[in-house]
């Protein structure tokens, strides 16, 4: 679940055809063109407005906060008849035509969201049964509809079902599920990478790790989305050898390879090219999530200290995915948003659009002066809507870059 749309994923609709890799931040606004109101962030919406606006709208529930209506209806308003969303539409009043490049993953997100913002179960069942209509023979989904599965695609997807009380083992092409699909692309212990995932098989059908794939493939095999608590601690640390690994084998084996790649550092390092050692904040923040869900909470919380410590510029300058991410993997863990290395991640999200809510509703007793997440804020952590039969992003869901080491 990054802020960042990666060059596999654009790449699979036609829009980077000979560009350089997307950055955090996308391209600039032009100057004349004027930014939905209702949209959070100020950077050029074309590649991830649906995106970010999903993943704000998720962790500012998650935080107890009610959206404003005016987000909401934005988010809604980009759906087209068929159900499905694609990352931005200019124009939400225009019929979606042949030339809207609807995806997976602009969908599955604002299921996720418009579930937990409720009152929009029409749009969510839409969305669902879209979802289900482009769901591929092997189990999983691709990023855009009839496009080969990966591994990030099949996790959200499975997030967005779990939002809406579905079981995924239940939803089957071909006779079979996504969970199919995440196990046959889980590197076997003995092999280079043991315990990853693969975002997509090779030419020759090769599996190559993909710390991404696998912080997202963690969520899909626990059957969870966007947002994540502490999950129960895997039966043993490392990899555990199995001819054909459950969907919680899968998850604890690519939790194991998660583990010690930021045992040493904190932290995962870019794949991205023309990248030299550069860390991957995005990534590393889905990192926390994941590990977590996994009940690595130790090894999470380390990930999490190293991002308090150095994400804040890297958020300031990406904008409310970015910010969203770090809430989500601050969730995750049980820490406080309101004070992440003396930044509130609460308020500088809330600024980037229309002004949320607390939900009367849940958060009754709420006090003045605490809507930003500070020192009292902790006693809502755990109020809020449940996205999924378990978690939410989670997918979290990183750039789409097809290797990763």
């Amino acid at each position: 679940m990054n802020v960042r749309r990666s060059a596999a994923a654009l790449a699979a609709v036609g829009v980077l055809a000979a560009a350089a890799p997307a950055t955090a931040t996308g391209p600039s606004p032009s100057p004349k063109a004027a930014l939905p109101s209702g949209l959070y962030g100020t950077s050029d919406p074309a590649y991830d407005g649906v995106w970010r606006q999903s993943l704000t709208l998720v962790a500012q529930r998650t935080l107890g906060y009610r959206p404003a209506a005016q987000a909401v209806d934005w988010l809604a308003g980009q759906q087209c008849a068929s159900g499905a969303f694609a990352a931005f539409r200019a124009d939400p009043a225009k019929a979606c035509d042949g030339k809207v490049m609807v995806d997976t993953n602009s969908t599955a997100a604002a299921v996720q969201a418009l579930r937990a913002a409720g009152g929009h179960g029409d749009a969510v069942g839409k969305a669902v049964t879209w979802l289900k209509s482009v769901q591929n023979k092997d189990g999983g989904w691709g990023y855009s509809p009839g496009g080969p599965s990966d591994t990030n695609s099949t996790s959200v997807v499975v997030g967005a079902l779990a939002a809406t009380g579905a079981d995924p083992a239940s939803v089957r092409k071909s006779g079979r599920s996504p969970y199919d699909l995440l196990a046959t692309w889980s590197i076997p212990c003995d092999q280079d990478g043991g315990g990853a995932l693969a975002y997509q098989p090779g030419k020759k059908g090769e599996l190559a790790a993909n710390a991404d794939a696998t912080a997202a493939g963690v969520l899909g095999a626990l059957g969870r989305g966007f947002v994540a608590e502490a999950g129960k601690a895997p039966a043993q640390e490392a990899c555990a050898k199995a001819g054909r690994p459950t969907p919680a084998q899968v998850a604890d084996n690519a939790g194991a390879y998660l583990a010690a790649a930021v045992a040493k550092s904190g932290h995962l390092r870019s794949a991205l090219p023309g990248a030299k050692d550069q860390p991957d904040y995005g990534n590393t923040a889905d990192t926390v999530v994941a590990l977590a869900a996994d009940g690595r909470t130790e090894q999470a919380k380390k990930a999490y200290d190293w991002l308090e410590k150095n994400a804040g510029n890297w958020a300031a300058q990406s904008g409310p995915a970015a910010y969203a991410q770090l809430i989500l993997a601050a969730h995750a863990i049980g820490a406080q948003p309101g004070d992440f290395g003396g930044t509130s991640l609460v308020r500088s999200l809330n600024e980037l659009g229309p002004a949320p809510h607390m939900d009367s509703a849940a958060h009754g007793t709420e006090k003045a002066g605490t809507s930003d997440g500070g020192s009292n804020f902790g006693i809502w952590w755990f109020v809020g809507v449940c996205l999924v039969a378990g978690i939410g992003v989670g997918f979290l869901l990183s750039g789409r870059k097809k290797r990763q080491p």
